[in-house]
């Protein structure tokens, strides 16, 4: 069975991704996999072609049939969301709860599976990759998170590859709790900031709760070398490993601008070498 590595962050902006197409362009035989299906953004780096296409349908929407219906109004007394107008039924503002059909006396509504979003195979220079696409209002991220990594790993058993790498979604909420469940390492991608300080604590603790281990990296650490330090006394207070520290370099984002990983836009340069000596034991803490 495949090792699962997620890099996940306790906020959004920290470099969450830039860090795991980074790690995916150092890495050798690996299945990418991208759980942050609310604002998925590593194709844009990792620019997949996509091989096969699902659809994802995460929630269910009611609709009246017209013949049946006696416009009692039961529905839209009980419809708390103000979808009901008999005998119609706005799609937008159904939640799929279900109500209007448990309280219509002739069984004239029905539930229908609403299209949520989309789960893509791709092919990358760097591997294989699985990715989603959650469409715009829709929710049950967390169960398409599942699904995306159940598609990683069927990826990683028909490839034999023993390594699983995952682009996590940033927080605490349900999407992340899908993500970090099960993993055999997470790295937090943290910044020396009072919020970054603050959402370290929350992701830290979430993994701690699920027993999932951590190391924590760094960005732009030279920025505030005060929160710094305070994040790595965190970290040492909670004996979780600070994995390194990468300063704050204009090259990360020249990569970034044009579309690449920096070990594949800057080769050699020193944050390149950084990242390859962070992957390296990142791999042997992980296996």
């Amino acid at each position: 069975m495949a090792v699962q590595i997620g890099i996940v962050s306790g906020k959004g902006g920290t470099g969450k991704t830039t860090l795991t197409a980074s790690f995916a362009a150092a890495a050798d035989d690996v299945v990418l996999v991208d759980c942050d299906v609310d604002a998925p953004d590593l194709h844009i780096l990792l620019h997949p072609v996509v091989k096969s296409e699902s659809e994802f349908s995460g929630s269910k929407v009611a609709s009246i049939d017209v013949d049946k219906c006696t416009r009692c109004g039961l529905c839209e007394t009980h419809c708390r969301f103000g979808a009901v107008d008999v005998p119609e039924i706005d799609a937008l503002s159904c939640e799929g709860c279900g109500v209007c059909a448990h309280v219509c006396p002739v069984d004239a509504i029905d539930l229908s599976p609403r299209l949520s979003g989309y789960i893509f195979e791709s092919a990358t220079r760097y591997g294989p990759m699985a990715h989603a696409r959650l469409l715009p209002g829709e929710g049950n991220s967390g169960r398409l998170v599942t699904e995306v990594r159940k598609l990683g790993e069927r990826i990683a058993n028909a490839t034999g590859s023993d390594t699983i790498l995952i682009d996590g979604s940033p927080g605490i909420g349900c999407p992340v709790i899908a993500t970090v469940t099960g993993l055999q390492l997470a790295v937090v991608v943290t910044e020396p900031t009072m919020s970054g300080l603050h959402d370290l604590d929350r992701i830290l603790s979430l993994l701690e709760r699920f027993r999932v281990p951590a190391t924590v990296v760094i960005n732009k650490y030279d920025l505030n070398v005060d929160n710094t330090r305070k994040i790595e006394d965190m970290c040492q207070g909670r004996s979780v490993e600070v994995l390194g520290r990468l300063p704050f370099d204009t090259v990360t984002t020249d990569s970034m601008v044009a579309a690449l990983p920096l070990p594949e836009y800057a080769p050699s340069h020193s944050m390149t070498e950084r990242i390859v000596e962070m992957w390296d034991r990142v791999i042997g803490m992980a296996h």
